[in-house]
Formats: structure tokens, C-alpha cells, sequence
């Protein structure tokens, strides 16, 4: 009797500091919804990324300077961005959005950028929604793969990857132009 008692306690007393200690599960919410029942879509698009560093109204700037002037590739740069996004090559062309976040360079043998950034997209069906682009790229690789890890608005649980491809680059000031192919698996 007295080990019943003791089990019976020990279990009460477990019970009590499980919810004394401010844990809840009330956050927990089964909407009823299977993702068996939820449609997973594709999306593909092509915008072109503009990375202006010269003239007056830069949309890339130096935020971290490389520690060393001997350094070829420019290790340990960061730059913070507001790149326009559009849907030509030109700069004229028609803006959809921006590119926010920052770029920095990850190698010390080439050019090598870590990329961190948010297409903000502002037109269209997709205004107010976002991608998130996190991943490595080889500046002088003809295509460079980078993964798409998230999203919001309508690519909410966004998950893909985009291709990069230098359209234009200006040795004189820096500014590059690159064309973006997007594929977005999203609900």
C-alpha cells in the first residue's frame, strides 16, 4: 500500500511541477488542416538584380572593410544591399521589388560572396511577399546555385533554389547586373 501511495505521489508532485513551472501547451493549435490537404505549388520567375557601388545613389555599400590591402579577393568585406529587382536587364525596366541584405566575401582565394538576402517583391500578385536567399556564390562561375530557405505573405514555408547569371559587370565602377531564376515550392 505504502509503494502505491509513494507512485501516486511521485506522479501527482510531477504533474504539479510540469505545469508550476510555466511551461503550457495551449500554444500547440491543430487546426484540422493535413498537409496531405494542403497544395503544394511551384512557382518559377526571372528578375534581374541591379548592384549599384558607384555614382550617387549607390544600392550597395561597403559596411566592413577588408582587413588588409593585400588581399586580393577582398576577404572580410561586407556590403549591405537595397538592389532594385526588374523584370529586364535594363535599369529601366520595370521594378518589382528589392533586394535587402548583405553580401560578403567568404574566401581568400577567390571571389567567393556569402549571400544573405530578402527579395521583397512590391508589384503584382506577390506585392507585400518575400524570398529568403541564403548560400555561397562564385562570382565568376558562369551559373551559381544558392538556396531558397524561406519566405512570407503568399511564400509562406517557401523552400527552392535560384540560379544566378552575370548579365553585365562594369570594371570601371563594379555595378553588375545579374539575372535571378527562381523556383519556389510554396503553399
Amino acid at each position: 500500500m505504502a509503494t502505491i501511495l509513494q507512485n501516486y505521489l511521485l506522479i501527482i508532485s510531477i504533474l504539479l511541477c510540469s505545469t508550476a513551472n510555466g511551461e503550457e501547451t495551449s500554444y500547440i493549435n491543430t487546426s484540422g488542416h493535413k498537409r496531405s490537404q494542403l497544395r503544394q505549388k511551384l512557382t518559377h520567375f526571372r528578375v534581374y538584380w541591379h548592384d549599384i557601388v558607384g555614382g550617387r545613389n549607390p544600392t550597395s555599400v561597403p559596411i566592413v572593410k577588408p582587413p588588409s590591402a593585400k588581399n586580393f579577393a577582398g576577404f572580410g568585406q561586407i556590403n549591405m544591399i537595397d538592389n532594385p529587382l526588374t523584370t529586364g536587364p535594363d535599369l529601366s525596366s520595370k521594378v518589382v521589388g528589392k533586394a535587402q541584405g548583405f553580401y560578403g566575401q567568404a574566401s581568400q582565394e577567390e571571389v567567393g560572396l556569402l549571400m544573405a538576402m530578402n527579395f521583397v517583391f512590391t508589384e503584382g500578385k506577390y506585392n507585400g511577399s518575400t524570398i529568403t536567399l541564403l548560400g555561397r556564390n562564385a562570382v565568376f562561375n558562369k551559373v551559381r546555385e544558392m538556396p531558397v530557405i524561406g519566405g512570407s505573405g503568399l511564400f509562406r514555408f517557401a523552400s527552392g533554389y535560384a540560379q544566378a547569371r552575370t548579365h553585365s559587370f562594369d570594371l570601371k565602377n563594379g555595378d553588375a547586373t545579374v539575372e535571378y531564376d527562381v523556383f519556389v515550392r510554396h503553399y
